[in-house]
């Protein structure tokens, strides 16, 4: 079964689980009714099922490579860049003002679940070009933003994000990469970065690379840190591509997966470049790209997983074994259990985004304090349930799950990469239970009292579900009170089961309001599927949460090469 984009899941969520008219209602998103939102979904869900997912394949085989100093792409993506350029896909959420449609995150994300379940390795180009747009629109001078939005909304440009250095991974503070003031407004940008998703491409006609560096005599740490604009080819004074710049592509990675998109160590050899922002405030312009990224690459968790249940499901309805071997209890186990977290993870990377939109046009501090609290969350359960469907996936297929020919080992390799790339999740539960839980708890407690009230609301109808639901929940702000107390070790040791447990309360959450609205339906089912079978681990996420770092510490080093007994 080849993929097929879930348009009508989407429109589900937005009807109902997570409703597109309170964005609708703002001013900033007026123009976004359900039909146009509905029109969009549909055309986008036929650009990722027949035009992109068919080059998903091909595109594994035949890796993206290193041709003459210069990146040669898998077979079709330059004619589906094409295409996605000419649907104006890439501006979806950017502002009119330099040419985009000015959408909401929440239809943008959904469209990223389309891509990148149609093919991954294609979705990171656009996805690091959308992250560059929103990180200009906020930081860059108008004069900067006039030359290079335009034509990264377009299409035409592609956007990277040049951060990390061999000995600096995580520790961005620790970069060694040097600007140096040439007196003209601009700057010269000397050193090395690793893993530049698209850091060079044939498919677009520049790449404009936003690259940190320090400038002399800059603080360290990253407070010394400013970032900076770098285009391969330097446009010219009608802003078309001219002179190439300083920099080439030392090599590319040879990678487990995502083999279409080429993963680049990059050489600035006194390449030229511009400021973006204000000089020491690299950080907080590179956190907009980085933050956009994290939901997406959430959202991308999703999309390999439903495109992992797809294939799952078509070959266990198609495979005989004593009968077809989607009717074992088992096999229907995995599937239904997977089903059950898809749902849960697309509904909290949409909360996320609708939160973000929600922030955005009204200036919402609430709201604000809402999408940040759920980004994390968003990114860390969306690539952990990609993960997990995805090896699913393989399992459903037994032996031949294990031959590349089915194509679910692409998935499970492709996937693999979520989890680490834009900030690892772990750093993600470090960060919520550190700077999300920096405002005494009050955006954990208002998503947990929204938890709680939607459980009574369908105490009524649905009373097993919505106590086991509501019951969770308590536990849940019981965590949260402990983990306000506690050290900072100690949170940050348990920090991975207590975003993990916070996740399944959620997930359980928007399960219950489905099964609501639709009972004796599917929806019910998969709620109870849920609520029974992926809810109960919170008490054991919890558990671990509680148990600080002490057994941690206590352990030495040498046990974990095997060396129990001095």
């Amino acid at each position: 079964m080849a993929y097929v984009a879930p348009v009508e899941e989407t429109l589900f969520i937005l009807d109902h689980i997570v409703p597109l008219e309170e964005i609708v209602a703002t001013p900033r998103f007026a123009d976004a009714t359900r039909d146009t939102v509905a029109a969009v979904l549909g055309e986008a869900g036929r650009l990722a099922t027949d035009i992109i997912a068919p080059l998903n394949r091909g595109a594994d085989a035949t890796p993206a490579r290193l041709e003459n100093g210069r990146v040669r792409s898998s077979p079709g993506f330059a004619g589906a860049m094409a295409a996605l350029a000419e649907g104006g896909w890439v501006g979806l959420a950017a502002s009119p003002e330099h040419g985009g449609a000015g959408l909401p995150q929440i239809v943008n994300q959904s469209v990223a679940e389309y891509l990148s379940g149609a093919s991954l390795a294609f979705q990171l180009n656009p996805l690091l070009s959308q992250g560059q747009i929103e990180a200009l629109e906020q930081h860059a001078t108008p004069q900067m933003q006039a030359l290079y939005l335009p034509k990264l909304i377009s299409g035409a440009w592609n956007g990277t994000m040049n951060l990390t250095e061999s000995q600096a991974g995580s520790d961005v503070g620790a970069l060694r990469t040097k600007a140096e003031p040439q007196g003209d407004g601009t700057y010269r940008i000397t050193g090395q970065k690793i893993f530049i998703t698209w850091g060079d491409s044939d498919i677009n006609e520049n790449t404009c690379h936003a690259v940190l560096a320090r400038l002399p005599g800059a603080a360290p740490g990253t407070r010394g840190i400013s970032l900076f604009m770098v285009p391969r080819l330097i446009p010219d004074a009608d802003g078309k591509p001219g002179l190439a710049n300083a920099l080439r592509v030392v090599s590319l990675e040879h990678k487990m997966g995502i083999h279409g998109s080429p993963t680049c160590v990059m050489s600035f050899e006194g390449a030229t470049g511009w400021l973006i922002g204000e000089e020491g405030k690299g950080m907080a312009a590179m956190f907009t790209m980085m933050n956009n990224a994290r939901l997406a690459v959430g959202v991308q968790g999703v999309g390999i997983a439903e495109a992992a249940l797809q294939a799952a499901t078509a070959y266990a309805a198609e495979r005989v074994q004593f009968g077809p071997i989607i009717a074992h209890a088992d096999v229907r186990r995995m599937l239904a259990t997977a089903r059950a977290e898809v749902f849960a993870a697309r509904a909290i990377c949409l909360a996320c985004a609708a939160a973000i939109d929600l922030a955005r046009a009204s200036d919402d501090p609430e709201a604000a304090a809402r999408a940040a609290f759920l980004t994390p969350i968003a990114k860390a359960y969306g690539t952990d349930v990609g993960c997990r469907v995805a090896d699913a996936a393989v399992q459903v297929h037994g032996g031949m799950g294990y031959i590349e020919e089915t194509g679910v080992a692409q998935y499970l390799r492709d996937v693999r990469i979520t989890p680490i790339y834009e900030g690892t999740n772990g750093i993600q539960a470090m960060d919520l239970v550190g700077r999300k839980l920096a405002d005494g708890g009050t955006a954990a407690f208002a998503l947990i009292d929204e938890v709680q009230s939607g459980a009574k609301s369908a105490q009524e109808a649905l009373p097993a579900l919505a106590e086991a639901v509501w019951q969770a929940a308590e536990s849940l702000r019981e965590a949260t009170v402990l983990m306000l107390d506690a050290g900072a070790d100690d949170r940050n040791a348990g920090a991975v089961p207590f975003l993990m447990g916070f996740a399944r309360v959620l997930g359980a959450h928007f399960h219950l309001r489905a099964a609501l609205l639709r009972p004796g339906t599917n929806r019910e089912v998969l709620a109870q599927i849920f609520i029974t079978r992926v809810l109960p681990r919170l008490s054991g996420d919890l558990a671990e949460a509680r148990a600080g770092v002490a057994d941690l510490q206590a352990l030495d080093d040498a046990a974990f090469a095997g060396v129990l007994v001095a």
